[in-house]
């Protein structure tokens, strides 16, 4: 697992840890916009010519540096999506990473604490319309950066804090439709296989794949990454690891 480290001046520097030796660190959700810093742009040094992306990474390495965290992860960066072995070992790790992390900071694009117009008397209120309505809720791969971490505390566009999973536990349940008892920490498995298929039935992501592969940390499973095998062929091959009976799982040497 590579992290992010900022200087004081802005810099950007990655170090690879592997699972006995990861520090704490913060983590980034957020929807990806055209302008991404990738891994390849940290390794060259372009990262600050893209700015809507290289913003989001400074918001993170300042947040994570505010609650006393050193490091940081971000999904478009620090991983090596030229490698196909690397992108389906970090897919497979994916909810684990969330899981683990410290904190998880929620930067929704779409939602600001700004008025509209200075004589409006509902202002106070329009950015929580505007979180009601975030396109953050509607993608596959969020749905994960809301359940697996502990803390999951969410900002406006400008950086603004606006409350955390508990704090704004009813407004995301009706969103997303994801009971409480889920958003508190308790253990996905105790939920039917169905209940948990619901939760994600009309999130979307860029890639028919994606749909299924965004939900195996959702049901506990491991699956190589198939990219070109379609959306039906990826859900049957998830239904079919999820319905494996525990010894008939098999392993590398089997």
């Amino acid at each position: 697992m590579r992290l992010l480290q900022s200087d004081d001046d802005g810099n950007l520097s990655l170090t690879e840890f592997f699972e006995s030796a990861i520090p704490n660190y913060a983590i980034l959700s957020h929807r990806w916009g055209t302008d991404e810093v990738t891994f390849k742009d940290l390794i060259d040094g372009t990262s600050k010519s893209k700015a809507g992306g290289y913003s989001k990474i400074q918001f993170c390495g300042e947040q994570a540096r505010r609650d006393g965290l050193k490091y940081f992860w971000v999904d478009t960066c620090c991983i090596d999506k030229s490698s196909s072995a690397e992108l389906s070992e970090a897919i497979n790790s994916m909810f684990r990473w969330y899981q683990k992390a410290a904190r998880c900071y929620v930067y929704l694009s779409d939602v600001s604490i700004r008025k509209q117009k200075a004589s409006d008397t509902f202002a106070q209120c329009t950015w929580e319309s505007a979180f009601l309505a975030s396109k953050w809720f509607t993608r596959g791969w969020t749905l994960q950066e809301l359940l697996a971490p502990r803390s999951v505390e969410f900002y406006s566009r400008e950086g603004k804090s606006l409350g955390n999973k508990r704090t704004l536990e009813q407004q995301i349940h009706e969103i997303t439709g994801v009971p409480a008892t889920a958003l508190r920490e308790n253990s996905l498995s105790q939920f039917d296989v169905d209940e948990r298929f619901s939760w994600a039935k009309s999130r979307q992501t860029t890639r028919g794949e994606d749909k299924a592969y965004s939900l195996f940390g959702i049901f506990d499973v491991q699956m190589p990454l198939l990219y070109g095998e379609g959306e039906a062929k990826a859900f049957l091959r998830l239904r079919e690891a999820i319905d494996r009976p525990l010894k008939g799982k098999s392993y590398p040497n089997d």
